[in-house]
């Protein structure tokens, strides 16, 4: 059972989004806020798997919610929901360590894949929002050490490979295969090679 804190502020939205993760038995919406204050205190007394954050909220914003939470707790498991796609606020949001970024236009089964993807580890971005968040970082540099690892990267290696060609561990790779999906807006290695070959960072 994967146990939720939902924040919004509009009281008819956040029913409706607990009436929809309520039709799918592995999930439990345990917390429900309305700013961002609240959400912050309910998160470290409920300690919940994953807190579903919207983006745009009076006073404390999502964004700077998220960010509280993941200073004070660094594994926090976030999914920002928002009403725009702006690129903007994309690229503030996975700084904040949001894991997630879905639209409220999104349908219950696309609500459900991006939790599935973030309690395993990984990043959920929806295409056409990763496209906007690929536009606005545009992008932050990779490091000597990023830029030789997707090279490595595009020529198939797997993380184990690659750290066995470095001589580094094999969460070092993974973690620097993060940072490299984060700076090139890119939900999988797939599309950071993708990104990166229209982009001239890495030739095939």
């Amino acid at each position: 059972m994967i146990r939720i804190l939902l924040v919004e502020d509009h009281a008819i939205v956040r029913e409706g989004i607990a009436k929809i993760l309520a039709t799918n038995k592995d999930l439990e919406v345990i917390g429900e806020a309305a700013n961002g204050k609240d959400a912050v205190s309910l998160f470290a007394q409920l300690r919940p798997d994953l807190a579903i954050i919207d983006v745009s909220m009076p006073g404390m914003s999502g964004i700077e919610t998220a960010s509280q939470i993941r200073t004070r707790f660094q594994d926090a498991c976030i999914i920002m929901l928002s009403s725009h796609d702006h690129e903007e606020d994309i690229y503030q949001a996975i700084q904040a360590g949001a894991r997630g970024y879905i639209l409220k236009d999104a349908s219950a089964a696309e609500l459900f894949a991006a939790i599935d993807v973030v309690r395993k580890g990984e990043r959920y971005i929806p295409p056409a929002v990763a496209r906007q968040l690929a536009q606005r970082i545009a992008m932050d540099e990779l490091t000597e050490r990023e830029s030789e690892i997707l090279k490595l990267i595009s020529a198939g290696k797997s993380n184990k490979e690659i750290a066995d060609t470095l001589g580094v561990s094999e969460g070092t790779i993974k973690s620097h295969v993060n940072h490299i999906l984060s700076k090139l807006g890119a939900t999988d290695r797939t599309q950071a090679v993708s990104i990166a070959i229209k982009k001239g960072l890495v030739h095939l």
